[in-house]
């Protein structure tokens, strides 16, 4: 099975559709999947569900489909970048499901495990824990959280082999490696792609089983804020 396809719209040929559910992987505009996100927009896919940490910002990212009006929901832990985020969910043109970031973390583990529920303290007697199972245990009250599953995830990562074992640099490992387990289909973007048997096994992340599809990318790295001081300071 050829893993390798030469571009973003290749790769994500035959995966899209209206009313999707899909993860994204990043943090900020860290380890997100630049090149995958312009081909979403590109093909127009509407009604999009969207599992990621936050939307990017204006503009970039995940913001991008925002601009579109291409999302639907957003399930995520944090929106504080993005201006269009805030204006659409106020004004009802965006469905939000507001997670602790843990909570968000576990919930997609969770899906890629294949467990369909579990249960954690984080949210008790807060607006979180409406309409939510409560149960004690040991005394203590907790609340059931459902996993999380997607049609398609899309992820980057550093460097992947020809049968799609992945390596993520730095802070990009983040929501990506338990994303890639939590897709029915995963389509990771890179910065190399080496021959078969080149990575050492004990630095791989993420086994090439949970991965379908791979293309190397061109990637901007955007930073969200630049702090500067003159030097001296």
């Amino acid at each position: 099975m050829n893993k390798i396809f030469d571009t973003a719209d290749a790769a994500l040929d035959g995966l899209l559709f209206d009313g999707m559910m899909m993860m994204a992987g990043g943090f900020g505009l860290c380890g997100i999947p630049e090149n995958l996100i312009a081909a979403v927009h590109r093909k127009g896919t509407k009604d999009i569900s969207i599992v990621s940490n936050n939307c990017g910002v204006d503009g970039f990212g995940l913001g991008i489909l925002l601009d579109a009006k291409q999302i639907k929901k957003m399930y995520s832990s944090y929106v504080g970048e993005n201006k269009e985020f805030e204006r659409q969910f106020l004004e009802g043109e965006l469905e939000l499901e507001f997670n602790p970031q843990g909570t968000l973390a576990e919930r997609i583990r969770a899906g890629g495990a294949g467990i369909p529920g579990f249960y954690t303290k984080t949210g008790v007697g807060t607006v979180i824990a409406d309409g939510k199972e409560h149960k004690e245990f040991d005394g203590e009250t907790y609340i059931m959280e459902t996993g999380l599953f997607a049609d398609v995830s899309i992820i980057k990562a550093w460097k992947a082999d020809t049968e799609g074992n992945l390596i993520y640099r730095k802070t990009a490992r983040n929501f990506n490696p338990m994303m890639a387990t939590a897709g029915k289909v995963t389509v990771a973007e890179v910065e190399e792609i080496v021959p078969a048997g080149s990575l050492d096994p004990d630095h791989i992340h993420t086994p090439g089983i949970f991965v379908q599809r791979v293309i190397k990318g061109d990637h901007e790295k955007r930073i969200e804020q630049r702090t500067t001081r003159s030097r001296g300071e």
